[in-house]
């Protein structure tokens, strides 16, 4: 017993942290493009923080639960419901068997994560559950859901209803993604540039055009060109790596992203703002603003120490 899909909403699929070691045979690591939030998600229900949800965009889903399951909803506010009744996010949320989950209005933020207790029962595809969905592999069936799908719980819910009266201060771990600004540091072509294009870089707003989807964000702003034309060999991208077309226009490479590119990399986002990029709407100006790679790492390193702090007070807490 799970769940059945009765509405799939925009786009619902199956991710994880990623497919990790197979970009050497051009296999992408994929994954939730918001991965703290699943990540916290999972820990808030006893769960290992790489087991896979459900990753809803801009417009969640509708889930008949077939049997009661313990869950915990983060990421972007999209509403969430319990038979029409709010229900508090980052937290654990008991639901009765028959109970339906649904999503209202987009308050803030683009992506929702629905994390299950014990996880769902799916084949692994080269030691993940992340779906991706242009190849047609991995998650479930290798798609997006879809109207009429049922997902099966892993390890159905048996414990106590009391395991989610509670809530934890994530104000720090996960902060506020309303911010505009991206911290990026300079990317291995970042000299290539113009003066002109470096000061517009961290000075001109950016807009995330329509184009925009799990593999990356097209910016609408000012051009960004090269001192003078080069060709570059196809090297390695990232999450994060910012490329410039050869009309000078810019690209954001997000979850999905190719493994290698033929564009300049002006910069990289440090990875500690990756979930602020991954919550951003189409529409959406963000700014840039250049750090160091010393700056980056302090910023990954408390990010880790407060990690740690959470999986203390969870294991405290006897939920880990």
């Amino acid at each position: 017993m799970g769940i059945n899909v009765t509405k799939p909403g925009l786009l619902s699929s199956i991710q994880d942290l990623g497919r990790n070691g197979y970009r050497k045979d051009g296999i992408i690591v994929g994954g939730a493009m918001d991965g703290l939030a699943l990540r916290i998600g999972n820990l808030l229900i006893g769960n290992a923080e790489d087991t896979a949800g459900i990753e809803c965009t801009l417009m969640g889903p509708e889930l008949l639960f077939e049997s009661a399951q313990l869950i915990c909803i983060t990421g972007g506010d999209l509403s969430p419901r319990i038979d029409q009744e709010p229900v508090k996010m980052w937290r654990p949320v008991f639901v009765k068997k028959g109970a339906v989950l649904s999503f209202g209005a987009g308050v803030l933020g683009c992506r929702t994560y629905i994390t299950a207790s014990g996880g769902f029962k799916l084949p692994l595809v080269l030691g993940s559950h992340a779906t991706y969905i242009k190849a047609g592999f991995g998650g479930f069936k290798g798609r997006a859901l879809k109207k009429g799908d049922s997902l099966e719980f892993a390890n159905p819910y048996t414990g106590a209803q009391a395991r989610s009266n509670w809530s934890a201060d994530l104000s720090k771990l996960y902060p506020g993604i309303q911010d505009p600004v991206i911290r990026i540091i300079p990317g291995p072509e970042y000299d290539w540039f113009t003066e002109e294009a470096k000061q517009a870089l961290q000075r001109q707003d950016f807009k995330l055009s329509t184009a925009a989807d799990r593999m990356g964000y097209q910016l609408e702003s000012v051009e960004l060109p090269l001192k003078q034309a080069r060709e570059l060999l196809s090297s390695a991208v990232a999450f994060g790596t910012l490329q410039v077309t050869g009309k000078g226009s810019p690209i954001l490479l997000m979850a999905d992203h190719q493994t290698t590119g033929g564009y300049p990399r002006i910069a990289q986002v440090v990875s500690a703002d990756f979930s602020l990029l991954a919550q951003k709407r189409p529409g959406e100006h963000i700014r840039f603003k250049l750090v160091t790679v010393e700056e980056a790492h302090a910023l990954l390193q408390q990010r880790a120490k407060q990690f740690k702090q959470l999986k203390h007070t969870l294991m405290l807490k006897g939920i880990l």
